[in-house]
């Protein structure tokens, strides 16, 4: 019978998940933006604007459809063993409409991240059990923006909006009859009902033109808590000895993004070569840990003649004690430029690079919990082009934008105070290459 309860137990607990961010923030949006190392507050006048910053959407001086994708590979080590986490992969789909209206300049954009593999996905992990935890499986999680830009004086641009994700809400129901002398032969029917639900956090930025040569730009981005909310009920008849009634909810920060200020600049220092700065303040202090509360009600009301010999019943759950994380916020520097290599009647050719540098929030894991994360080292190389047909059908411009990034965690071991550990000393260490490409179609 204990086994039979337990694996119940399993069943529900599978359901919980790994705490993860917006893929975005790590990879960036669009080919151009990854490849100058994500340095676009003050720089991104065109359909990644809707992540960046979108301001600039109103300096869009056409139509424009973006589609992209790309993929993030992870060889993340634990102990030099390759922990297996999946690889970030999707479509961008982004649009920006300018127009306006009584004479001034606004426009209007969307954004949108899809995952290729799933929309969402939810996994459980104790919190001694180690984990990657800004990375493991973050991307599952299917993003989307809408945003509005108004420019009411020549050099300055405002613009704001919200952005959506998906959050799990999930339900078990298990009823009829256990046999706990012959758990083959038990008589059980099942009910699993899961629905995705949304929230929506606010994002805001500005921009202003400092000279012909010269923008400045500040973003800022709203905190979101996905929540994950699990019930389960077993109730049914055990052995026609007795009835048995087990309820248990869960709940849970499926995700969590920190409130973020990113401040930029951007500066022509030629006709041909461009060169940005950006800043970022994640409020990581604010991290909830990634560990359900667990509620539990347990009524199995022993046998008029007592127990079976060799039948024991399950103690009801202990209640888990989560241990703070204690993330301290970070300043995440990004340096990007851009070199107009080629400047023809109809074709323009773009030469890009960038780095970034983001120290790990998380403190050393020397106790109980195990929250896997390293300082991080990116660098960025990219290829633009742009082509202007003059064709009868289309006289608008084509851009198509590629990236390669690499990013190494630098290496670090953990010495555990206690010696008697269950998981003891670890070393970890690894990379992330991360690739992909743009087409951008301007009417």
């Amino acid at each position: 019978m204990r086994a039979r309860w337990t694996v119940y137990c399993a069943i529900v607990l599978s359901l919980g998940k790994v705490a993860r961010a917006n893929p975005l923030d790590t990879f960036g949006f669009g080919s151009r933006g990854a490849a100058m190392g994500g340095a676009s507050v003050a720089d991104s006048a065109d359909p990644s604007a809707n992540y960046y910053n979108p301001a600039a959407l109103s300096a869009v001086d056409r139509l424009q459809i973006s589609l992209g994708y790309f993929r993030a590979d992870h060889r993340l080590y634990l102990n030099d063993k390759d922990t297996r986490v999946d690889p970030v992969k999707g479509l961008n789909v982004a649009l920006a409409v300018p127009g306006k209206v009584l004479g001034v300049p606004v426009a209007f954009g969307l954004a949108l991240h899809l995952p290729d593999d799933r929309v969402s996905r939810v996994r459980a992990l104790r919190q001694e059990q180690p984990r990657w935890e800004l990375y493991d499986n973050r991307n599952q999680r299917l993003y989307l923006a809408a945003n509005l830009a108004i420019r009411p004086v020549s050099w300055l641009e405002i613009g704001g909006g919200l952005s959506f994700m998906s959050s799990t809400r999930g339900r078990l129901d298990i009823t009829g009859q256990a046999n706990i002398f012959s758990p083959l032969n038990s008589t059980l029917r099942h009910e699993v009902d899961a629905d995705l639900t949304s929230i929506r956090y606010p994002q805001f930025g500005i921009r202003a033109h400092l000279t012909k040569r010269a923008r400045v730009g500040m973003t800022y981005r709203g905190e979101f808590q996905l929540g994950l909310d699990l019930k389960a009920r077993l109730n049914g008849d055990i052995s026609s000895l007795t009835t048995a009634l087990y309820d248990l909810s869960t709940s849970s920060v499926n995700a969590f993004l920190p409130r973020q200020v990113a401040l930029g600049g951007s500066w022509d220092v030629t006709d041909r070569f461009r060169a940005n700065f950006d800043v970022t303040w994640f409020n990581w202090a604010a991290y909830i840990p990634p560990v359900a509360k667990l509620d539990v009600v347990l009524d199995i009301p022993p046998p008029s003649g007592g127990w079976p010999a060799g039948i024991t019943p399950p103690a009801q759950p202990a209640s888990t004690v989560i241990v703070p994380l204690n993330m301290s916020d970070r300043l995440v520097p990004h340096l990007g430029v851009e070199w107009h290599a080629i400047a023809e009647h109809r074709v323009d050719l773009f030469v890009r690079g960038g780095y970034e540098f983001a120290k790990s929030p998380i403190p050393p894991q020397t106790r109980t919990t195990n929250y896997i994360d390293l300082d991080r080292h990116t660098g960025s190389l990219g290829l633009g082009v742009a082509w202007r047909p003059r064709s009868s059908f289309y006289r608008g411009e084509l851009k198509l934008d590629t990236h390669l990034q690499w990013s190494e965690l630098v290496a670090r071991t953990t010495e555990k105070e206690d010696p008697a550990d269950f998981i003891g000393d670890f070393r970890a260490h690894g990379r992330i290459i991360n690739f992909g490409t743009t087409l951008t179609v301007g009417f």
